[in-house]
Formats: structure tokens, C-alpha cells, sequence
């Protein structure tokens, strides 16, 4: 009699861990939203430029140990199968960029000279027993943090330049590979090479099979690797900017053939192992509708994304992850306003790629010459998001495109449990109300300063009517607002 509860208390204990032991996954009652340890997690973060491991100058250790002190849950890292150099994408001090004899990456080097200046050839059947232990710590420093880590296994080459140091290069091998063009190095017209990709896959799946803090990504930017097939979605009125912001790509036919065969493999290597990791896939810049979602594929990401990349895609029912930001301008306001509109849309991620983490500045407050941002003070505001949007019951929320019914100079988006709750966010230049549709009852409302982190102003209004009117208090540029059904 006496040892029951004993036995009741450890059966729950053990359910506890089986919970906690799960990889991040879909949060079962909203697949919008993800789960961790049994609990729904927004993964919001300002984070470096994916070379923590690769870079061995870079010291990674304390890099994870400020993203934790400074409130960041996420961060994104390649795996070494693609790497820049000095002075790519005009980044002063590129993490992703390591100096000479500082790149490490998952196959063992040989004797022989390869094409970059310094760095000798790989041998793509022999793996770097260095690479691998260096990326466990990472991701067991990470998990000790709760930082979960989105691995991305492949990215586009961009430039001939860079091509020049890549592992997948034939010049840059030992192994007989015959594919010269970049562009066609993720495709399926590859010759050889997807053979060795899908060993670093399985590679990586096993390696890391054991970590919980963990999603994986096929392929970073896969249209930029064969343009010449890719469906141009969308013109901008600002033709001086860049040509590449005129139109969001779509991969080419061949690029997503083989981004099927590495997710299929992928998730078939995770079949014959203990934990299954979420897979996400790279589908374009700044919005488009998703034609076609692999059965394979978990999360569904977008760079610089519009708060439209979420409503558009909403009803495929998987989390929408703004991947990667960037090239507007180096300052924090516009990436702020970016991840307000992102995740007040319904979006589940968001990642800033912070260029103030470098080498020797892994605290990440250095001064960088980069096409974007970062800093102490944007990574503290982010927390401000976060802290707002924990303070709703966000499972059981969704878009709700037709709740404001006017807001002169502002744009807006809101997330809804109809008739309970609702969180609004505001951006524009100063404007005094705005009317919104609200199901009959009172609510008390608060606006959010998404600068200071603090509550306003507050008050009541009441819903049924056909419109109720709201009074802004004096903003600059951006504010929240949070709405709750009064008891």
C-alpha cells in the first residue's frame, strides 16, 4: 500500500521525460506553431552569419552563452558544404567567410593543392573527425542552453568566386567529380555529386540524431542556383534598387527534384533511428504561394519575408519561418517593425542575420560594414516581442485579416481568438484612433510600446456594435495593441 504512490510518482516522472525527451516538433493543436519539451515555443532571434562551427577562429561557446543571456532561442548554422570569402556580399567581418586554414569542414583535406589560395583538396569519402566533434559540442552547448539550432545542409553558390573555395568543386576534390557549373551543383543534373550529399546527410542525421534542439534545412536559397527556370512573382515600383529585389524566384524544376531526393533521404535515414527531426524547406524571397509542399517537408521558409508569405500559405497548416533578414539597411528599426509584422501575421519564426557577431566580438556588439543589422539593443527589443505575444494563449490564435475596420496611415496585422482575444500591431506614421470589429462583450484593452517593452495606456471598449473606436496614446513609428474579452 505504502510504495503506490511512490510507484504513481515515478510512472509520472518517466511520462515527464518521454515528454522532454522529444526532438522540437508541431505543436499538436496548432501546426502553425511549433513545441518544445511539451510547452509552445516562439522562436524569435537575432543571430550570426551560420559560420559558428565552420570558422574555428570563431569561439561558438560564447557566442551561445550571450544569445541565452540576452534572451535568443534560436540560431542557424551550415554545415561547411558551402563557405565565402573575404568580402562576400561586401561583409567586412563575415562569420561565414573564415580566414585561410580556419575552415573546417566535414571531409578530411589531402596533400594535394585545390584552387583557393592556401587550402588544400578534399577527399568527399574520408569524413573530419574534427568537424564532427566541434559540431556536437556545439549542439550540446546549445541544448544545455535551449538555443534550438536550424542545421542547413546546402545553399547556393552565388558566384564564380566563391566556387573557387567550394568543397564541391571539382578542382577541389580528389574524387572524379566531372560537374563544373555551380548552378547545377544542387540539382538533379549533378552527375556524381548527389552521392556524397546524401552522405553528408545521412552523416549529419546520425551524428545528431540524439539532440532535441534541432530542425533541419535541405537548402538555403535554392532558386539562385538555376534562375533560368524560376517563375517571377513579383515586381517592385522602385526600379533603382538591386535587380534581385525586383522579383522573388522560385527554385527551377531540376533544383526541386533534387531538394525531394535530399528530403526523402533524409527522412528515411531518421526511420531507422530513435528521434525524427522537423524538415524544413526554402521556397523564396518576400512572399508567393506554395504550389506544392513535399510530404517530407515540416516548416516552410521564406527570406525577407511580407507578412503575405504567412496568409498566403496559411492553409497548408505548417509553421512559416522568416528565415533570414536583411539588405534594407543597417539599422535596427526596419527589421523590428519586420519581426512585429512577420510574427503578428501568424508566422511562427523569425531570424535576424545579426552581422554584429564576428570573430573576436562574439558578444556581439561589434560596429560591422554589412548589408543588415544587429545589435545588444535590436536582439533586447526582440525580447519585447516575444514577452508580448507569451502573454496571449497564441495556440489558439490565428490571422484575422478583417478586424481592423480603418486605420488611416497605418498598416496593420492582428492575430484572433474571436470573441477573446486579440493582438494587433500598428505601423505608420503617428495616427489618433482607429475603428475595429469586435463580437459583443467589453474588453480591456493596453497598447505596447515595442521600444520600451511597457504597457502605455489602457482602457475598455465595448464590441457588437458595428465599429469601435480606439484612441492611439503618442507613438513613434510602431505600437501594439492587446485586446482581451473582460470576465
Amino acid at each position: 500500500m505504502h510504495n503506490k504512490p511512490n510507484v504513481l510518482c515515478f510512472c509520472f516522472i518517466c511520462m515527464v521525460c518521454m515528454i522532454q525527451a522529444q526532438p522540437i516538433k508541431l505543436h499538436p493543436k496548432n501546426p502553425h506553431y511549433l513545441q518544445y519539451k511539451g510547452k509552445p515555443i516562439l522562436l524569435i532571434s537575432s543571430a550570426e552569419h551560420y559560420g559558428a562551427v565552420i570558422n574555428t577562429d570563431f569561439d561558438y561557446k560564447k557566442y551561445l552563452q550571450t544569445m541565452k543571456k540576452e534572451g535568443m532561442n534560436y540560431t542557424r548554422i551550415f554545415t561547411g558544404s558551402y563557405v565565402e570569402i573575404p568580402g562576400s556580399f561586401g561583409i567586412e567581418n563575415n562569420t561565414l567567410a573564415p580566414n585561410t586554414g580556419s575552415f573546417l569542414a566535414p571531409w578530411k583535406r589531402t596533400e594535394e593543392p585545390g584552387l583557393y589560395p592556401g587550402e588544400n583538396k578534399f577527399d568527399l569519402n574520408q569524413w573530419e573527425s574534427r568537424y564532427f566533434e566541434r559540431l556536437k559540442d556545439f549542439m550540446k552547448e546549445a541544448q544545455q542552453l535551449d538555443i534550438i539550432v536550424e542545421l542547413t545542409f546546402f545553399c547556393a553558390t552565388y558566384q564564380d568566386s566563391y566556387w573557387e573555395r567550394h568543397p564541391f568543386n571539382p578542382g577541389n576534390t580528389i574524387n572524379g567529380l566531372t560537374q563544373t557549373d555551380r548552378k547545377k551543383s544542387n540539382t538533379a543534373e549533378n552527375g556524381l555529386l548527389t552521392k556524397y550529399q546524401k552522405a553528408l546527410v545521412e552523416k549529419i542525421a546520425r551524428e545528431l540524431n540524439e539532440f532535441d534542439n534541432l530542425f533541419y534545412e535541405i537548402q538555403n536559397e535554392p532558386w539562385s542556383d538555376d534562375p533560368k527556370d524560376a517563375i517571377r512573382t513579383l515586381k517592385t515600383v522602385n526600379i533603382t534598387v538591386q535587380d534581385w529585389i525586383k522579383w522573388a524566384h522560385t527554385a527551377s524544376q531540376a533544383s526541386l527534384e533534387w531538394q525531394e531526393s535530399i528530403a526523402k533521404h533524409l527522412a528515411d535515414t531518421e526511420q531507422q533511428l530513435p528521434k525524427k527531426h522537423l524538415i524544413a524547406q526554402n521556397y523564396v524571397n518576400f512572399k508567393h504561394a506554395i504550389p506544392e509542399v513535399s510530404p517530407h517537408v515540416d516548416i516552410l521558409n521564406f527570406h525577407y519575408a511580407w507578412p503575405e508569405a504567412v496568409w498566403m500559405n496559411y492553409g497548408w497548416n505548417k509553421p512559416i519561418n522568416f528565415d533570414e533578414s536583411g539588405f534594407s539597411d543597417s539599422g535596427d528599426t526596419t527589421y523590428l517593425q519586420q519581426a512585429w509584422q512577420f510574427m503578428l501575421a501568424g508566422g511562427a519564426i523569425f531570424n535576424n542575420l545579426d552581422y554584429s557577431f564576428t570573430v573576436g566580438s562574439e558578444n556581439g556588439k561589434a560596429k560591422n560594414k554589412a548589408p543588415g543589422g544587429g545589435s545588444t539593443y535590436f536582439r533586447e527589443k526582440l525580447t519585447f516581442l516575444k514577452k508580448f505575444l507569451e502573454g496571449f494563449d497564441f495556440i489558439r490564435m490565428q490571422p484575422d485579416l478583417h478586424l481592423i475596420a480603418h486605420a488611416p496611415g497605418l498598416e496593420w496585422q492582428a492575430l484572433a481568438e474571436a470573441g477573446k482575444q486579440y493582438a494587433i500591431f500598428f505601423a505608420g506614421p503617428k495616427s489618433s484612433w482607429a475603428k475595429i470589429k469586435l463580437p459583443a462583450g467589453t474588453y480591456t484593452y493596453s497598447f505596447f510600446d515595442p521600444f520600451s517593452g511597457q504597457f502605455i495606456s489602457e482602457g475598455t471598449v465595448e464590441g457588437g456594435k458595428q465599429t469601435a473606436n480606439i484612441d492611439f496614446p503618442a507613438f513613434s513609428e510602431m505600437i501594439a495593441l492587446k485586446l482581451l474579452l473582460k470576465k
